[in-house]
């Protein structure tokens, strides 16, 4: 794990025990990254309490008092997702939107057998907003998390694979997990597990990779394509899956096909008259665009221009620590030499200097500061927090005027 991320958990929380990765796995970092990320399941029995993120009493809080709304919620049944109409209702005077969760629908389905599944909740539950940017931070992929509130000995969804890895962290109750490998391996977004019903049904006849009762604290990780069900066992089952969407190296090939529009050969038209249906016409046109887009690739910085796009994919992808609207402004109004502030957590930036100017590029935000500024955002950039009066390379006047700036840009926040 990075050590800026650990420094920081221990400023935010005390000392700090796991990473967030290290909840999800039962073997060190490196072991995962090689033998398993990306290539096999892993079962990680006993792991963690992960009560803190989630709970049951969290999933009355949500369905009873948050006003969720679709998607941010769904019933399954079975194996197949229930009509919003059967467990939404209108939020009545002053809130009249027609998708409000409705507790006593949700009650009345879930004492039928119907799985809930929370959405998002990367996105409203504090602890796994949290958890899921630490986790973020670690792998360098975006990640989402929901949560599968299963009533006694029913089945939420029948042998299916995901176009995502996963990581399954059971927080109560018991669920019966098979596993096996997958029919379609590393399969892209838009592969999904029923372009291949017949062979992923027929896979789950077969003999499980993994056949487990899944306990509070187990952890199970998956990556895409390995075909998976469950089945809750005596209580309710409450689990959390963590979705990955690993960037591939299909990603990659898609951001070069972008320097097409740069080359006039890649932009001439096919011959007039020509047979596109005939492999014999098309060989010597295909060899020829292979050559010249090897030769358009030659011209410029691939891997720069790589970096680019999908850096600014991540961004949109991910979100960074939240601000504190109110407070941010306060800091601002309320600014002395001694105040602290560090970089916002997951805001990430790249640092450049160019001539009498500093530029920092991050989250589709260009902001440039007099060159004097490079050396108080290097030291800014580590993390760290850091007075206001001690920023190197610039005057306490200076000091001010830029951390005005980033407080106000959401690039630092102050730090106890």
């Amino acid at each position: 794990m990075p050590e800026r991320i650990l420094r920081r958990q221990e400023r935010e929380r005390g000392p700090v025990l796991r990473s967030a990765l290290s909840r999800c796995i039962g073997v060190p970092t490196e072991q995962f990254a090689d033998e398993f990320w990306g290539r096999t399941a892993l079962l990680s029995p006993a792991n963690d309490d992960f009560t803190d993120l989630f709970s049951p009493a969290a999933v009355d809080e949500l369905v009873g008092r948050r006003a969720l709304r679709t998607p941010f919620v769904r019933l399954a049944h079975e194996g197949s997702v229930l009509a919003p109409d059967r467990f939404t209702a209108s939020g009545g005077y002053g809130a009249a939107v027609s998708d409000q969760v409705s507790s006593d629908k949700v009650l009345a389905e879930f004492a039928a057998g119907a799985t809930i599944v929370l959405q998002g909740l990367h996105r409203m539950w504090p602890p796994l907003v949290d958890f899921t940017r630490e986790l973020v931070e670690e792998l360098g992929h975006p990640a989402q998390v929901n949560a599968y509130v299963t009533p006694p000995s029913s089945q939420g969804f029948s042998p299916h694979y995901d176009t995502h890895d996963v990581f399954v962290l059971q927080v109560s109750g018991e669920k019966h997990w098979v596993i096996h490998a997958p029919v379609h391996p590393d399969p892209l977004q838009d592969q999904v597990w029923t372009d291949h019903r017949a062979a992923v049904a027929d896979a789950g006849r077969g003999t499980p990779v993994i056949d487990r009762v899944l306990r509070p604290g187990d952890a199970l990780y998956l990556p895409r394509g390995w075909i998976h069900s469950a089945t809750a066992l005596g209580d309710t089952s409450i689990h959390l899956t963590v979705g990955l969407s690993a960037y591939t190296r299909a990603d990659v090939v898609d951001t070069l096909l972008s320097l097409v529009g740069d080359s006039a050969a890649l932009r001439a038209s096919l011959p007039m008259g020509i047979d596109v249906s005939d492999p014999d016409q098309l060989r010597p046109i295909v060899e020829e665009t292979v050559i010249d887009l090897v030769a358009a690739l030659q011209s410029t910085d691939p891997a720069s221009l790589t970096a680019r796009r999908l850096g600014a994919r991540f961004d949109r992808d991910t979100r960074p620590e939240p601000v504190a609207p109110l407070a941010t402004l306060d800091a601002i109004t309320g600014l002395t030499e001694h105040t602290r502030v560090r970089w916002r957590s997951g805001y990430g930036g790249r640092i450049e200097t160019a001539g009498d100017r500093v530029q920092l590029t991050a989250r589709g935000t260009v902001l440039s500061l007099p060159v004097e500024a490079a050396p108080a955002l290097e030291a800014l950039r580590t993390g760290d927090p850091v007075t206001v009066g001690s920023l190197p390379g610039l005057d306490l006047a200076s000091a001010l005027v830029v951390v005005r700036r980033l407080l106000r840009e959401g690039v630092v926040v102050t730090s106890p």
